[in-house]
């Protein structure tokens, strides 16, 4: 199967869109929810893992279905209808004067499913199987390089109004939605789909078919635990950088922009030679210890000098999605390819309504006004914690022949 190259590039520039619209928005979180009534950084940062985790229990629910469907009816259609909506959903976040309508509109996008899930199973149409951690690393690699753009376009948009960042995420997804319907061909041929049925309703029947998968388990824990612990960072940084070191929005979206720097170059180039040198599993595992390393260090970082010398190894944690998604994509069939992207997206979704939940209240707790210990990083050890625990378990991946037991 040889790789498509006009196909390829459009997804990733579509996923660099994607990611500038999402990134754009961060910076202006504590104005924003400010703005709807919050009266100081640590009930803003509870406000903001609200929206995260309705946008979040939205697309677990429907991330499995929205998978289906692509299997069933092709990418295209369901990709673009994914663009659509979150064009949509950024007009709303940027008209809305109240939390409730804030809510609504993050709702409406988790209803899409996001295009990251198409995009992922679009990869896994046009490439070969042995080069898919690769491609699913230039994923990540493509969505860094609008973490790049995205956060610093924010806090200097939001300098002439807190609401321009959503004005200018639902333009580009808009321009994204018809350049799609200009150029992009379908990736999935009529004889490699399969029926949609009532079952692909039931988003738990579609991670019960997944789980008895050869192979699936192991990765599938692993992917759902380290998004889990991840979580801290799109949740709490803003917060975290306004509580800790006094951070305008303009300098919480370029610290945003250096990681997604790191992140990106660290998928660009060091994803494949460390694919092909390591393996899935041991690449993984390695990831793994960078992301317990990153997480400690930010957690006890006491100066902006410290947080620079962490980031470029908490960067090196963002090769294990893609990583654990190859495993997983690997030992799936070919028409169940938009399922299991379902599946690993509903893990994050998942990852995404109770991250927020957990680490919001913790931050509160010991970045509060009546906080008996001080300590905001507090959340990034207890993500620490979580990887610690997923160590045992991703070391099984680097044995031999084990994903086959899974």
């Amino acid at each position: 199967m040889a790789l498509r190259i006009g196909p390829y590039v459009f997804i990733l520039a579509t996923l660099v869109i994607d990611a500038i619209g999402i990134g754009i928005v961060f910076p202006i979180m504590p104005d924003l929810m400010e703005r709807v009534g919050a009266h100081d950084t640590a009930e803003g940062s509870i406000w903001a893992g609200v929206l995260m985790a309705a946008y979040a229990g939205a697309q677990f629910v429907f991330g499995p279905i929205v998978g289906s469907v692509s299997d069933a009816w092709g990418r295209k259609p369901v990709l673009l209808a994914a663009l659509f909506f979150l064009a949509i959903d950024y007009v709303v976040m940027a008209l809305a004067g109240t939390f409730w309508l804030l809510l609504i509109g993050r709702t409406l996008a988790g209803l899409a499913g996001a295009t990251f899930i198409t995009a992922t199973a679009y990869i896994s149409d046009i490439t070969p199987r042995e080069d898919r951690a690769a491609r699913f690393g230039m994923i990540g690699a493509a969505f860094g390089i609008g973490f790049v753009i995205g956060p610093s376009l924010g806090g200097l948009v939001a300098a002439w109004h807190v609401t321009a960042p959503f004005w200018v995420a639902a333009v580009l997804a808009a321009a994204n939605l018809v350049l799609g319907l200009l150029v992009l061909p379908e990736s999935l041929p009529k004889d490699r789909r399969r029926a949609f049925g009532a079952r692909d309703l039931n988003p738990f029947a579609s991670f019960a078919i997944a789980w008895a998968m050869p192979g699936m388990a192991i990765p599938l824990i692993c992917i759902g635990l380290f998004e889990f612990a991840n979580m801290v960072y799109p949740t709490l940084w803003a917060f975290w950088g306004r509580e800790m070191f006094g951070w305008s929005a303009l300098v919480i979206g370029l610290s945003l922009s250096g990681y997604g720097l790191l992140a990106a170059l660290a998928q660009v180039f060091v994803m494949p030679v460390a694919v092909a040198r390591l393996g899935e599993g041991r690449l993984a595992l390695c990831g793994l210890i960078t992301a317990l390393v990153g997480f400690m260090g930010f957690g006890l970082a006491g100066s902006v000098w410290a947080v620079a010398l962490v980031m470029p190894l908490a960067a090196l944690s963002d090769l294990v999605p893609p990583t654990l998604t190859a495993l997983s994509a690997n030992a799936a069939d070919e028409d169940r390819q938009g399922m299991i992207q379902g599946v690993i997206a509903s893990l994050g979704s998942l990852a995404a309504v109770i991250g927020p939940l957990v680490f919001t209240p913790v931050f509160s707790v010991f970045a509060g006004p009546d906080a008996a210990v001080r300590m905001p990083g507090a959340p990034f050890l207890l993500s620490a914690a979580i990887v610690a625990c997923v160590l045992p378990l991703a070391y099984r991946l680097t044995r031999p022949g084990v994903q086959n037991r899974a």
